[in-house]
């Protein structure tokens, strides 16, 4: 089967076939190959891991160059077997299209970086060969997963990638809050695979097929209402991808991964947390056609970004207040989809990725930073109208620039609310114009950037629109009263952290906000019962700590 696929490619699409192919190959044969180094030749083993995920960055950055001269979107079977029930085939495919190339470039670029980072992170580590070796398993699992063309594959690499991320997470055994961390990420995992694999199920036994692309041309074509087995799918796969981004109440595993390496943090935030989104976008043409699995989406991200956006104004730790950022933005990202903006949220999954994974790789950096003694001037809080002139003005520059790239009111309402999250953050921006010492030319100043800040987020979601369409369904419009009211709250929540960010000062005085801020710091307790009630069926014995003398 594969020698008639690929007599059938030009030479172009086999080019890229085999570098995509190359891509989680090499990082497979390192992970394996190179277990027989042992941690006593790390050096060697965080070398040649060092050269695999280089080598595999050059060849998905070629193989997108290529594409985007001339590539071909396609699914090419090597391997299958075919399933009971008519559902399909359990197949070894290669799915190549837009999504595809955008992120494997992105993933092979972020662990290219933090495999070396972590070669000078652990230098003396006794465990480095054994953490090089998880970690290229780690990252062959999720480059495989992004070039899955089938469900049940994916399924399949989407477990393995937990698998191998727990002997990342679980590299200090000795630490509790470690141990504890990854045991609750091995049971929400566990639920999310179950749910996940249910679904692939039912969209098997109504569709007949496993292959993405197909399901993709299937359900293009589908007129009617959704079958209840596709609705009830729907449902499964918000929840497994809600499990998978940490959205709130169930992100304690999240928030307490902190006790593993910097490097495995990095990792997790930038890359692995992501396959949430990154799941609702490979579902996207099943996903568009549920509306209240869309609306569960949507308001499952609100509560998140509400919550996180609070809790984080409250914490003292840098990577404590960086996972909550995390937690926030996935909500962001389940938000967008939920919305069906979904090129949108694609462009937001490689923006976050790329911050984050600068954001923990350099925290050290901005403790020291912050250590570092400074004179600040004192500021003055803007006054009620101020702000509301500021907020007026950012709002009426965000809709007139998104009428210049054709987005209005009528066509595009949740695009243009985002928008207006948009002119929130340029509203934060501005209000530094009226601190005191402030003149009229840091205004102008201020003014432009913050022009300049929303013309790239319209410019660079029509970028990123144009070059997904293929791969991904029409944008759904809004034209449910319950959809306008999800934007209307979405609207309100934003103003309202926005409101209590500028005012968190002056709120600090009024006991109520006091004893608020106490409950916030704690994260609201939402993961106490959890954390209660796995010590007392899974009792925790960590291993001894073996430090040197002296330490």
């Amino acid at each position: 089967m594969l020698s008639t696929e690929i007599v059938m490619l030009s030479d172009l699409n086999f080019i890229i076939l085999a570098l995509i192919s190359a891509v989680p190959l090499l990082l497979w044969m390192t992970g394996i190959f190179g277990s027989v180094l042992s941690d006593e030749h790390a050096q060697p083993m965080a070398r040649l891991s060092n050269g695999a995920a280089a080598l595999s960055f050059v060849c998905a950055a070629i193989a997108a160059l290529l594409y985007a001269l001339g590539g071909k979107s396609l699914t090419v079977t090597p391997f299958s077997v075919a399933l009971p029930g008519d559902m399909g085939a359990l197949a070894l495919s290669l799915y190549i299209n837009p999504v595809t190339v955008v992120m494997l470039s992105l993933v092979s670029f972020v662990g290219f970086v933090v495999s070396r980072y972590a070669r000078n992170y652990l230098q003396g580590e006794k465990r480095q060969g054994r953490f090089y070796t998880w970690l290229n398993l780690t990252l062959a699992s999720i480059l495989t997963l992004i070039v899955s063309g089938n469900m049940l594959m994916f399924v399949l690499v989407w477990m393995t990638t937990s698998l191998c991320l727990h002997h990342l997470l679980m590299f200090y055994p000795e630490r509790v809050g470690a141990v504890l961390a990854a045991r609750k990420k091995i049971i929400v995992s566990r639920v999310g695979e179950i749910s996940l694999l249910i679904a692939v199920l039912l969209i098997g036994s109504t569709l007949h097929t496993m292959e993405f692309e197909t399901v993709f041309h299937t359900m293009a074509a589908m007129a009617g209402p959704l079958p209840v087995k596709l609705q009830w799918a729907s449902w499964l796969i918000v929840l497994a991808a809600a499990l998978k981004t940490a959205q709130f109440p169930l992100q304690g595993w999240l928030i307490q991964v902190m006790e593993a390496p910097t490097p495995v943090s990095a990792l997790l935030h930038a890359g692995i947390v992501n396959g949430g989104a990154f799941l609702i976008i490979r579902m996207s043409p099943i996903m568009s056609q549920s509306i209240t699995a869309s609306n569960a989406l949507t308001i499952i991200g609100i509560i998140t970004i509400a919550a996180a956006g609070l809790i984080m104004l409250t914490q003292t730790s840098i990577k404590v207040f960086l996972a909550w950022t995390t937690t926030a933005q996935m909500g962001f990202m389940l938000l967008e989809c939920g919305f069906g903006l979904y090129s949108l949220a694609m462009l937001h999954l490689v923006t976050h990725s790329l911050y984050k994974a600068h954001a923990f790789l350099s925290s050290g950096s901005v403790v020291d930073i912050f250590r570092t003694p400074a004179v600040r001037p004192a500021q003055s809080t803007p006054t009620f109208w101020q702000w509301l002139i500021v907020l007026a003005f950012a709002g009426l520059m965000t809709v007139g620039i998104g009428a210049a790239f054709g987005v209005t009111l009528e066509s595009q309402p949740a695009l243009l609310a985002l928008g207006t999250i948009v002119a929130v953050a340029m509203t934060q921006l501005l209000l530094q114009s009226f601190k005191a010492g402030m003149g009229a030319a840091f205004i102008v100043r201020a003014v432009g950037l913050s022009a300049l800040v929303c013309t790239a987020y319209f410019s660079l979601h029509a970028v990123f629109h144009f070059m997904l369409t293929t791969s991904l369904p029409a944008e759904r419009m809004v034209d449910g009263p319950a959809q306008f009211t999800l934007i209307g709250l979405v609207m309100l929540t934003f103003f309202a952290i926005l409101l209590i960010q500028q005012n968190l000062p002056n709120l600090v005085q009024y006991p109520i906000a006091r004893r608020a801020y106490v409950h916030l710091y704690n994260g609201l307790y939402v993961d106490i019962p959890f954390s209660r009630l796995l010590q007392r069926f899974w009792p925790m014995q960590a291993a001894p700590c073996n430090q040197p003398k002296g330490v």
